[in-house]
């Protein structure tokens, strides 16, 4: 049964990757018709084509390589200069690559496609067209999110009381819940209140706590101050009174996460502290918190695209060492789909939840699809974008200055660049999908 419920989560989510992409695509295939460019191809893949049916124009299909897609439109490049030839000082071959690019686009128009192409749009336009992929995935991912808030709700800490630290000890964390407290150990301020799990505060200095956001940062300024504060047990109201120690906390950020110096180490802070944790509870929220979850997912994935080259590095090491994956690291779609797996298989937890969980890993590879194709670097998406609004900066600083106007950017001057960021892609893909095979990412 855990097998066909592990494999029913792979092709879950394999299903899902397949429609992402597809919508993305889509993405950029709406707008591109609607401003009249001729579409030549929507393809779902790369290398050679499994499947394909023609409708009007353009030609829809599946090809073998299930790692991304592409819209082909007629005239992506400006065409070459009448008369332009390589000369011997600049024949070489990605010059001459450029040329042949510019040479074939050019042989696909036809009379008809007059005004038709995609390099003859105005900037905006075309910028429309190429965000329009990312876009795609931006509303998958926020409808997604919003079902999940409004109907699962978010994994959120409430003040119902998790576990009572019985003592003071010399850590402060998890490990001092499983400490023996010895004879000289002074007892926690929670656990000298009264406190116990399952207990919930409802009243902190007399302010009425309604999240743990609220009581957490009362305790916090309270350090060494004698404090009311009240509970409920079982249905019964008690009141007591408690005294938070100065301790030194670790310094976190607004993902609650702990936030560490040039060196590595966790910052800490030196704050209010009581002994007792939190219980984490799907709380459901309405509509308008799925922005705010979904503007957080979309900040922590550019976070980890900032450190990519780290990740990839260290992903790297763990290979040739006895080393763990870091599991806020990137992973392949290997990687993904093992994870779904896995959460499709954990019987102990409520099928809803693991409904959720899968949801949740679907919204979170299109926000890493959106994100991932912004990077303004050629073949992806923002590539594109950088090249256009290079266009637009240089035609308005020529017109500015009364300079002819220079014309359409040609993109193909980065084909350079375009071999080395595709051969990099390709590399790390390759580099995950190793990981994610040999080493994979552990969550359950």
């Amino acid at each position: 049964m855990t097998i066909l419920l592990a494999v029913a989560g792979i092709l879950i989510m394999v299903i899902a990757i397949a429609v992402s992409i597809a919508l993305h695509e889509i993405g950029h295939l709406v707008p591109a018709k609607l401003f009249n460019v001729r579409v030549t191809q929507y393809m779902i893949g790369f290398g050679k084509t499994l499947w394909s049916t023609r409708k009007g124009e353009t030609e829809y299909g599946v090809k073998a390589i299930p790692l991304g897609g592409y819209v082909s439109m007629i005239g992506m490049l400006p065409p070459n200069k009448p008369g332009e030839k390589v000369s011997k000082s600049r024949r070489r071959y990605f010059q001459t690559m450029a040329q042949q690019a510019r040479e074939d686009a050019a042989a696909e128009l036809t009379a008809q496609d007059e005004g038709r192409t995609f390099i003859s749009l105005p900037v905006w336009k075309r910028i429309i067209i190429m965000l329009g992929g990312p876009f795609m995935n931006l509303i998958i991912a926020l409808v997604i999110t919003a079902i999940l808030v409004t109907s699962f709700g978010v994994a959120t800490p409430t003040t119902k009381v998790s576990d009572v630290f019985e003592c003071m000890t010399e850590t402060t964390d998890a490990a001092a819940l499983q400490a023996d407290c010895g004879a000289d150990d002074e007892p926690s301020p929670a656990w000298e209140a009264g406190l116990r799990p399952g207990d919930t505060v409802t009243h902190f200095n007399n302010q009425e706590v309604s999240d743990w956001d609220e009581l957490s940062g009362a305790i916090r300024k309270r350090a060494n101050a004698q404090t009311n504060i009240t509970y409920v047990r079982d249905g019964e109201t008690l009141s007591s009174t408690i005294t938070p120690v100065l301790t030194e906390r670790p310094q976190l950020d607004r993902f609650n996460q702990s936030v560490t110096d040039a060196s590595g180490d966790v910052e800490t802070t030196s704050v209010g502290f009581i002994g007792m944790s939190s219980q984490i509870e799907n709380v459901e929220q309405p509509v308008t918190a799925a922005f705010g979850v979904l503007g957080d997912q979309i900040s922590g994935t550019f976070s980890v695209i900032t450190v990519l080259p780290a990740k990839l590095w260290d992903t790297a090491k763990v290979l040739l060492t006895d080393g763990e994956r870091d599991p806020t690291g990137p992973v392949s779609v290997v990687g993904v789909g093992r994870i779904a797996g896995e959460a499709a298989a954990q019987q102990d937890i409520p099928l809803a939840d693991r409904g959720a969980m899968l949801l949740s890993l679907i919204a979170g590879l299109n926000v890493a699809l959106m994100v991932f194709n912004l990077i303004p670097l050629l073949p992806l998406d923002g590539g594109h974008v950088l090249g256009g609004l290079w266009e637009w900066i240089r035609r308005g600083w020529a017109k500015l200055r009364g300079k002819p106007d220079p014309g359409p950017f040609d993109i193909a001057q980065m084909f350079p660049l375009t071999i080395v960021v595709f051969g990099l892609l390709l590399s790390m893909a390759v580099l995950l999908i190793i990981a994610d095979l040999i080493k994979p990412v552990t969550l359950f």
